[in-house]
Order: C-alpha cells, then sequence, then structure tokens
C-alpha cells in the first residue's frame, strides 16, 4: 500500500546536510575512471612538444611493436582529416574559426596538441608506447602575443585565415538607443574644465581550470547503442554535438556524465579525445577508455580569462559618471572553443555594472595565438566585466579625491528604481545595492578600518592596511532562449524536467540540469518536497544520462536553480493540476471546491481529503478516474525563462602589505550577497565559500605562464599555485533576498557570485596599502615579488627585470624575497 507520511516543515530554506554526500564520502562514487567494461582497450595520446611547427613526418613503427599494443593512429588512419570539433557560439557573420582537428594534421598549433594516438591493453602500455613513436617537425616561431598578433601584417597562426583577429564584435548605446554616445562623452570631458577622463589598462591573466578530477571517457560500441561515460557538465549537449561531429545518429548514442568531481565550466567542451575515443570504439568494435594525467588536464584542457583590457570612463568633477568605453583583446589560444567566442561577449552586458552610466561602447577582439584554447571559466565573462569597471571606478575615486565607496553609491541604481532597464539594454528586476552595503559594512567595521589604515600611515607602520570593495551584479541563469538567438548563440536557453509519481508515494525527479558538485539531489529534493507536500526523504533525483533525462541543456553558467529548478516546479504543478482532478472524482466535489495544503486535498469546510500520495495509487490502480483523462499524474515541462537573473553583492577585504617585503596577507574579508529566495542556506555557503576562493587566487596565486617558446612552464600543481585553506581566512559571509520577479520561486543564482565579486576586493586592496607610497597598479596576481618590485619602482630604485615581471610570454607567479638570491622561492 502507499505511505502518506507528511512532511513536518516546509524544505525550502532549510539548511539540510546534502543527501548525495553520504555516497560520495564513503567512497561509494562512480566517477567516469572507475567504469572499465569487459574487453576495454585504452588510448594514450601522443603530444606536440612544440606550440607551431609543421610535421614532416610521423614513424609509429616502434610504437607498434611494443607490448599490448593495438595498434597506433595518425587522423590519416582514422578517416578524421576532415572532422572538425564544433564551435558553437559564432559572435559574428565573418568570424574565423579554424577546424580544430581530433588530431593534428600537417601541423601543430599549440603545445600538446594531439599528433598520433595509441590503443592499448592497458592505460600504462600505452603511455609507456606513445613516448615511442617518432615526429619529425619543422619548427616555427610561435606567435604569443595577441595585442600584436592582431595587428596588419602580424605572422599568422592559421595562414589560410588570413588574419589573427577571429572576430571583432561592438555594442554601442548610440547605436542601440539605449544610451549616448560615448564619443561625444569622451569629447565633452576632454574639453571641460569640469569634468574627467580616466584611462586605465587592466590584465586579466591566463588561468586553468583546476577541478578535482581530471577529464575521462569510456565509449562502448557492443550494445544497440553506442554508449559514452565522460566527467562531462553536458551530457545532452556532448551527444547532439557527436552526432553534429562524427555523423553518429542521435538516437543511436547514449551519453551517461556519472559522478563529475568538479568542473567550474572547465567540463563544457567537446573533447578531441571523446571523439577520438568514439572513433577508435568504432573502428575496433571494442571498448575505449582515456583518462588523462593532470599534466595533460593543466596543458590541454581549456584555460580560461586572459584579456587585455582598455578602458576609458568619463565624468563630472562632482562624480557623475558620464560615460564608458570598454575595448578588450581577447586571447582564443589556437582554436575556437565550444562557446569561447562569446564569453566575452556575455562580459558586454555586465560592464555597465550596478551604475547609472548614460553611455557605453564595448568593443571585443578575439585573436589566435600558439597556445592552449580558452573557452568558459566560473563566471565566463562576467569576473573580467566585474573587474574592469570596479578596477577602474577605484582609479576614478582616487583622481576626484573621493571615498570609493561613496562615489559608487552615487552612481548606483537605487532601490526604488527597479526594474532599471541598463544602457547594455538588460533589464534588472530587482535589488537593494544601498541595504546589502549598509550591513556588509556593519560586519566589516569600516569606519575602523579606515581610521587604523590612517595611523599606520601617520606612524609609517612597515605593514600597510589597505580595504578593497566591489559592488558586483551578474547575469545568471544562461538564457532565455531569444536572447541567446539574438547572440548567435548555437542553443537554446531552456531547461527540461519530468516528475513520476510512484504507486508507493515515492516521487522520482528527471531533470536536464547536470550536476557536477552543487548540491542538485538535495536542493530539488527540497523543492519538489514543499511543491508536492511530501517527504524530502521520499524525492529522488535523476540526471545525467540522455536515456533517463533525454531533454536537458546541461548546467553552467548559474542557471541550475533559475532554470533547471524551475522547470520542476512547473512539472510540479501540472501533477498538482491531475491530481486535483483525480481528487476531486473520488471525493465527489467540483474542483473549485478543493484546497491543496501540505500535500493534502480537503473539500472546503470539511475534513474530508486525500493525499497526493493516495491519489499517484488511486492513478495507479486505475480502477476510478475521470473518464476524461489518463491515469497517471507523471508531467513534464520545458521552462524558457523570459529574463536572465540578477544576483548583487558587497564585498569588502582588509588587506595587509608588509612594505619590506611585499607580502601580502588578506586579513579580514566579508561579503553580503543578495541572491534572492535560498533554498537552502548550507548549500548557498559552500558555493560562496568556493567561489571567494577561486576568485581570490586569481587576485593573488594564479597565473598559467609561457616560455618565449610557447611552452607551458607551471603546468603542474608544484608550480602552478593554487591556495590552500592556510592560505585564506575565515569568510564573513551573509545574504539578503530581494526576490527576483521573473520566476516563482523567487530565486536569483549563488554559484559564481563569489568568484565574480572576489577579484577586484583583493586587488583594490592591495592597491589601497601602497597607493599612498607611489605605486599605481600592479597586475595579478599581485606576488610578493610583483608588489615588492612595484614598491622599488615607487621608491626611484632601479630594479632589474625578470621574465616573471612581464605578461610577455614568459610570465611569471613565482614570490621572491628581495634579500634571498634571485629565483630563490618563498614558501
Amino acid at each position: 500500500m502507499t505511505q502518506t507520511a507528511e512532511p513536518t516543515a516546509l524544505e525550502i530554506g532549510k539548511a539540510r546536510v546534502r543527501k548525495e554526500d553520504e555516497r560520495l564520502i564513503a567512497g561509494r562514487s562512480r566517477y567516469t575512471d572507475s567504469i572499465t567494461p569487459p574487453g576495454t582497450l585504452h588510448i594514450a595520446v601522443v603530444r606536440s612538444t612544440l606550440a607551431r611547427a609543421t610535421i614532416n613526418s610521423i614513424d609509429k613503427s616502434e610504437a607498434e611493436k611494443a607490448p599490448g599494443v593495438h595498434g597506433v593512429f595518425t587522423a590519416a588512419d582514422l578517416g578524421a582529416e576532415g572532422v572538425g570539433l564544433p564551435c558553437a557560439w559564432p559572435i559574428t557573420p565573418d568570424q574565423k574559426a579554424p577546424q580544430r582537428p581530433v588530431l593534428a594534421v600537417g601541423r601543430v598549433s599549440f603545445s600538446g596538441e594531439g599528433v598520433a594516438v595509441v590503443v592499448a591493453r592497458s592505460a600504462a602500455e600505452a603511455k609507456d608506447a606513445a613516448e615511442l613513436v617518432d615526429v619529425d617537425y619543422d619548427p616555427q616561431d610561435p606567435i604569443l602575443d595577441m595585442e600584436a598578433a592582431a595587428q596588419d601584417g602580424a605572422d599568422l597562426v592559421h595562414p589560410d585565415l588570413g588574419s589573427n583577429v577571429s572576430a571583432t564584435w561592438i555594442f554601442d548605446s548610440g547605436e542601440a538607443g539605449s544610451g549616448g554616445s560615448v564619443a561625444d562623452a569622451i569629447s565633452t570631458a576632454e574639453s571641460s574644465d569640469d569634468e574627467i577622463v580616466v584611462k586605465r589598462r587592466f590584465r586579466q591573466q591566463r588561468l586553468i581550470p583546476a577541478f578535482m578530477e581530471p577529464r575521462s571517457c569510456v565509449v562502448d560500441p557492443t550494445g544497440e547503442q553506442l554508449t559514452i561515460w565522460a566527467a562531462t557538465q553536458v551530457p545532452h549537449i556532448l551527444r547532439t554535438m557527436t552526432t553534429v561531429t562524427l555523423g553518429v545518429p542521435e538516437s543511436k548514442l547514449r551519453v551517461i556524465a556519472p559522478d563529475v568531481g568538479g568542473g567550474f565550466g572547465g567540463k563544457i567542451g567537446v573533447l578531441p579525445e571523446e571523439m577520438l575515443c568514439v572513433l577508435i570504439a568504432q573502428k575496433l568494435r571494442k571498448p575505449i577508455k582515456w583518462t588523462e594525467t593532470r599534466s595533460e588536464c593543466m596543458l590541454t584542457a581549456h584555460h580560461s580569462r586572459d584579456q587585455i583590457q582598455d578602458l576609458t570612463i568619463t565624468a563630472k568633477k562632482d562624480g557623475t559618471v558620464t560615460g564608458l568605453d570598454v575595448h578588450l583583446y581577447a586571447d582564443m589560444g589556437a582554436y575556437l572553443g565550444l562557446v569561447g567566442p562569446g564569453v566575452p561577449v556575455l562580459g558586454a552586458f555586465m560592464f555597465n555594472a550596478i551604475y547609472k552610466i548614460p553611455a557605453y561602447r564595448f568593443t571585443c577582439t578575439n585573436v589566435f595565438t600558439n597556445k592552449t584554447l580558452t573557452d568558459a571559466y566560473r563566471g565566463a565573462g562576467r569576473p573580467e566585466a566585474t573587474f574592469g569597471i570596479e578596477r577602474i571606478m577605484d582609479e576614478l575615486a582616487v583622481e576626484l579625491g573621493r571615498d570609493p565607496l561613496e562615489l559608487r553609491e552615487q552612481n548606483w541604481i537605487k532601490h526604488e528604481e527597479f526594474p532599471y532597464t541598463t544602457v547594455s539594454t538588460l533589464t534588472y528586476d530587482t535589488g537593494n545595492y544601498e541595504a546589502a552595503t549598509a550591513r556588509a559594512l556593519e560586519l566589516f567595521d569600516y569606519a575602523g578600518l579606515r581610521r587604523e589604515q590612517e595611523e599606520r600611515q601617520r606612524s609609517g607602520d612597515p605593514v600597510q592596511l589597505g580595504i578593497g570593495i566591489s559592488t558586483f551584479t551578474e547575469m545568471c541563469g544562461l538564457a532565455p532562449s531569444r536572447v541567446l538567438g539574438s547572440l548567435s548563440y548555437g542553443a537554446g536557453g531552456w531547461e527540461a524536467a519530468s516528475i513520476r509519481m510512484l504507486a508507493t508515494g515515492k516521487v522520482e525527479v528527471i531533470t536536464g540540469a547536470s550536476a557536477h558538485g552543487q548540491g542538485h539531489e538535495t536542493a530539488f529534493s527540497q523543492i519538489v518536497a514543499d511543491q508536492l507536500g511530501v517527504p524530502f526523504e521520499d524525492v529522488e533525483i535523476l540526471h545525467g544520462d540522455t536515456q533517463i533525462s533525454p531533454k536537458g541543456l546541461d548546467t553552467y553558467g548559474s542557471r541550475s536553480l533559475a532554470v533547471g529548478g524551475i522547470a520542476i516546479v512547473k512539472a510540479a504543478e501540472k501533477v498538482v493540476a491531475k491530481a486535483k482532478k483525480i481528487a476531486a472524482h473520488l471525493l465527489e466535489a467540483s474542483e473549485d471546491d478543493l484546497e491543496f495544503a501540505n500535500g493534502s486535498f480537503t473539500v472546503k469546510g470539511t475534513d474530508k481529503g486525500k493525499a497526493i500520495q493516495e491519489i499517484a495509487f488511486a492513478a495507479f490502480m486505475a480502477h476510478d478516474y475521470p473518464e476524461d483523462m489518463e491515469p497517471s499524474l507523471d508531467s513534464d515541462a520545458v521552462y524558457d525563462p523570459e529574463n536572465f537573473s540578477f544576483p548583487h553583492g558587497t564585498h569588502l577585504a582588509a588587506m595587509e602589505v608588509d612594505t619590506d617585503t611585499g607580502r601580502v596577507t588578506l586579513r579580514k574579508y566579508v561579503c553580503v550577497d543578495d541572491i534572492g529566495n535560498v533554498i537552502n542556506p548550507l548549500i548557498v555557503e559552500g558555493q560562496v565559500h568556493g567561489g571567494l576562493a577561486q576568485g581570490i587566487a586569481q587576485a593573488l596565486f594564479e597565473e598559467a605562464n609561457y616560455d618565449d617558446q610557447g611552452t607551458l612552464v607551471n603546468g603542474t600543481f608544484v608550480d602552478y599555485t593554487l591556495p590552500s585553506a592556510a592560505d585564506l581566512p575565515s569568510f564573513t559571509t551573509e545574504h539578503m533576498s530581494t526576490a527576483s520577479t521573473t520566476n516563482p520561486l523567487g530565486v536569483k543564482g549563488v554559484g559564481e557570485a563569489g568568484t565574480i565579486a572576489s577579484t577586484p576586493a583583493i586587488v583594490n586592496g592591495v592597491l589601497d596599502a601602497v597607493r599612498h607610497l607611489g605605486v599605481s597598479e600592479i597586475e595579478m596576481p599581485t606576488t610578493s615579488q610583483r608588489v615588492w618590485r612595484a614598491l622599488q619602482v615607487a621608491k626611484g630604485r632601479s630594479v632589474q627585470e625578470t621574465p616573471s615581471d612581464t605578461h610577455s610570454p614568459g610570465a611569471g607567479l613565482g614570490s621572491i624575497d628581495p634579500n634571498k638570491s634571485e629565483g630563490e622561492e618563498v614558501q
């Protein structure tokens, strides 16, 4: 018989411990590398050691004789010379897009590009044999400087394209009718004694999305369907793109994303190795497996950020901003990623941030270089934009002699002005920047820390204090489809969900959102428990398998809750509507006389009622149900939002800088984020903490560095410096809620907020600590070495420049103590 246990309280807002964690922590997880069908063969990719070269010959003979080897293949051997991996975002009609091969054909364009593939009985045998493949190259000087590469007459990464510029995308508020002319704003400011023009260049260094689980793929061709297991964020997109790339009928493909250990955008692509596994599995009719090493991951998994930002802001002398001009160079690397070209375009809509800017122009030039391609990484365009606008707002405050927070507040959109259509054409539905900031200032003790800062400056304390500010908003929930279509995005923005009411009262929920660590199973269960009035424990969330969840657009861009969660709500509403019809029939009452609350339908003014679990059982039995309906409560929904959602917040950082050594210490960090209504505060806290760690890491620690031959020189965790818990303080976090008006749950999104906001807060704080000493700019990451050298230059001292002081191809990351020998690392 069906059970009709009732929930004890509303689930939404409850700090539930994640239900998936018990399985993950106990080691009962199942990652792609754990999957090995009978008869599986393993592959290893032979990778180019050069960034730019023609291939004269590939000698496979020694590798083919190695123990356990089943074959060594080039693109020609696999019939894949004409196979190109997809780019789903042509941002302009004339975008130049080179074919990205599964294996190099005739030439290599970045260090780490696949040249051949070895198939063997074991991964170890495949790797050993790969070292025996002898590739004869004709080396060429690599093209590494994106700004130089964009100029006319530059040497070409892809000679057949005729230019290193892939595309130039422009938004102009004057032409769009959403604001005035930036050219006029700059001209007026330059000729007026009552206005000011501030120009700055900022550098977004190249980052590597360092997820916990390396990428992996297993392909089994032995069944009726070809089954792909992959450590991916996008099983549905991988399925479609495999059909587009290789021609395998979509109906013959099943893609499964089992447990996935992190992604942060780094697992959003369609990989050459995934396509190789499919091609080789089809050729040999055996299961094929690939799992990358960490070094391979750092070298060839897509990189991110890597922009040069030239900003010009104009304002009246009273602080009122009158215009903003943005020009970006964005390094695409050697090829275009799945959505890589559009990442800067997402940022285009966020440079105006929370400010009322009357004139705005954005120009982005996407450039090819001989480096690993770039694509989405946590925030995808929004962190870059927030960094640019928050840095230049600080610079404007310095030029005007204003408190940076007061200047920001002067130009904010006020809470009573919502909904507000920005100069970049987006309509922000709700927000309250004043309230979030007031609470952050209280938690931070802003006035007290400013007094301490002044005292340290007066006393000449060798350890100076700086206060960093970042007031941000972001566009969450990558949708709606019509907006994405207007930007030439190669997919929609909808999400799908299904709900099955089982005969025994349990509930199965199928979602197209594919989790890789966010806590979907818990949060979605809480939503369904409240929508249907069933116990949290009775809800099962199914995802990540295109056979179980045939429709979906997966997880990225903080869309899981704001899009996927609302699809679940819509499906639940249909379940309730069906159940109401059957309840009315069984209770011999009019639907209009029924009330639904706490999982039960009751006749108004009586104690007659039926629990929804009873209705589900009655539908299963099908002995007595209305003649005009099917005996089922199961329902599907596809939700396409009418607008993005716009979380916002105020982040404050207290930074200490030792002026003798350049050592930077994050002393205190406070953030108050408005993320709309909260489903699970425990998950929110975890998302914010993780996001902060990644944003702070960009400001202080991380940078992918190439030498002048285009070789990645810090491609391991020994020298690509990720922060540990010991490198970060305890964060003070709170959230506020101005509910979104564009979805029924009033949610906004939180997964990327911490990353977007924290980087400029940290850098602004470091500069605020040493600006009075004559330091006006320090490029990220603001390592001890860079800070110390900036201080020496400000003092007029001659400092020998080393490759790690610059963003030439050999840009470095190590912290150098001036009291130690050159090159000796400081831990």
